[in-house]
């Protein structure tokens, strides 16, 4: 489902170029729950944003569900983004200025998807306990709840593969449980591929699949 070739990041600085990615080769089959550990710098959020396509690699492929991400044109490469790949950030990136109701059903909009796409940010925001806050603002919410509110816009055009990278780091240990709940009962009653990216151990360790980084290259 997801396949890495030779993935590869090289960033250029003053002091000539960095290795973050060094060869790595990694697979992680449909309706698998992975996660991806190293210590700070290892290379494991430069690798995060090459498998979602948002950080081209040097050299190498990245496979999702069949389609080599980095052969598409940019266009191509944002419509299969949207509609196959969904993002949970570490910080809660809703739009201040728009509802919790607007901020799900806004990758389903932009997407040319609009019909229906508020009936179904409002049955998401109702599975994620939210649906007495389809109306609330970004600020008007606790940290647990914007979050949750970004796992349903994560899922709201039904991807096939769901990232998060760091999403749990600035909450406390229960709602970190509920959100943790949250991206495994999708992976499990969705068959989502889940790919989480964490330095917590106890989080990976629930995880059917431990992907270790560490100076660029996956442990073997």
């Amino acid at each position: 489902m997801l396949i890495c070739e030779g993935l590869s990041k090289t960033y250029d600085t003053d002091r000539g170029p960095v290795a973050a990615i060094r060869g790595v080769d990694l697979t992680v089959n449909a309706g698998r729950y992975a996660a991806i550990i190293g210590r700070s710098g290892s290379g494991k959020s430069s690798l995060m944003a090459m498998i979602g396509g948002l950080s081209r690699p040097s050299a190498g492929c990245v496979k999702v569900a069949g389609t080599d991400l980095w052969s598409l044109g940019a266009d191509a490469r944002a419509r299969f983004r949207a509609r196959n790949i969904g993002y949970v950030f570490q910080f809660a990136s809703l739009l201040p200025t728009l509802r919790a109701l607007d901020n799900v059903a806004l990758p389903l909009l932009l997407d040319g998807r609009g019909q229906g796409a508020r009936e179904r940010a409002a049955a998401l925001l109702e599975e994620m306990g939210l649906g007495a806050h389809l109306d609330a603002f970004p600020s008007e919410m606790s940290a647990g709840e914007q979050r949750r509110v970004v796992i349903a816009r994560a899922l709201v055009g039904d991807p096939v593969l769901l990232l998060a990278d760091e999403p749990t780091s600035d909450l406390d240990e229960e709602t970190e449980r509920e959100i943790m709940g949250l991206l495994e009962r999708a992976n499990r009653a969705r068959g989502t591929t889940l790919v989480l990216v964490t330095h917590n151990l106890a989080l990976a360790a629930q995880a059917e699949q431990v992907i270790q980084v560490a100076d660029g290259a996956v442990a073997p």
